[in-house]
């Protein structure tokens, strides 16, 4: 017998399939549901599913490709269902009384699945925070320059931190830190809102901006 016919014979075995010809629709499955695991950067599901011969319960609720209650069978049964349509047993939810499973196709989910996450991944924004730096003393033309760097970042969806750093004695005109920012605040308000007002944070007086949304 060639090896990799004793190979198939060993698997039959252990699965308890008596022919190559049963395994083979079994091994195809399998190899899918392997595939599947690899597409995208693996299923982000519990892997502690619980799917054909690994599902314990002695009764489980059974729901078919249909969406057709089977009612209450033993794990056995409904396997055997499953099988004779050429798709798994999947434990859906467990902590029911009693489990819930459903008969589908366990490797075509599993890659519908990695997919939705894939696209809703593509479409995420990362938004990261853009830091402007002022002093009290920031002349007109240094704040414009620095309005428009802040101005960009807010239409890129980014957020902003604007700060004014006190230097030394210059801590006893926050007042003049404050009104900064509130020019600042006022003039990207058409692409911006405050987030977090503008606070003191040791030497420095903070100010957030965030995105408007769309």
């Amino acid at each position: 017998m060639p090896i990799w016919t004793g190979s198939l014979w060993h698997v039959s075995s252990a699965l308890g399939v008596e022919t190559i010809e049963n395994i083979l629709p079994l091994l195809l499955r399998l190899s899918f549901v392997f595939r599947s695991l690899s597409v995208l950067g693996g299923p982000g599901i519990d892997k502690n599913i619980r799917v054909n011969h690994r599902i314990r319960a002695k009764e489980i609720r059974v729901i078919d490709d249909n969406n057709e209650q089977l009612g209450v069978l033993t794990p056995q049964a409904a396997l055997k269902i499953a099988e004779e349509r050429g798709l798994d047993l999947v434990e859906v939810a467990a902590t029911a009384t009693p489990p819930v499973c459903r008969i589908m196709d366990y490797g075509k989910y599993l890659y519908q699945l990695n997919k939705k996450q894939h696209e809703a991944k593509k479409h995420q924004k990362n938004i990261t925070v853009k830091e402007i730096k002022f002093r009290p003393n920031t002349d007109e033309h240094d704040y414009e320059f620095k309005k428009n760097h802040a101005l960009r970042f807010l239409q890129q969806g980014d957020k902003v931190k604007a700060s004014v750093f006190f230097r030394g004695r210059e801590i006893v005109h926050q007042a003049i830190g404050r009104a900064l920012l509130d020019r600042l605040v006022e003039e990207l308000a058409e692409v911006g809102t405050v987030e977090n007002r503008a606070k003191m944070e040791g030497p420095n007086l903070i100010a957030i901006i965030s995105p408007k949304k769309s």
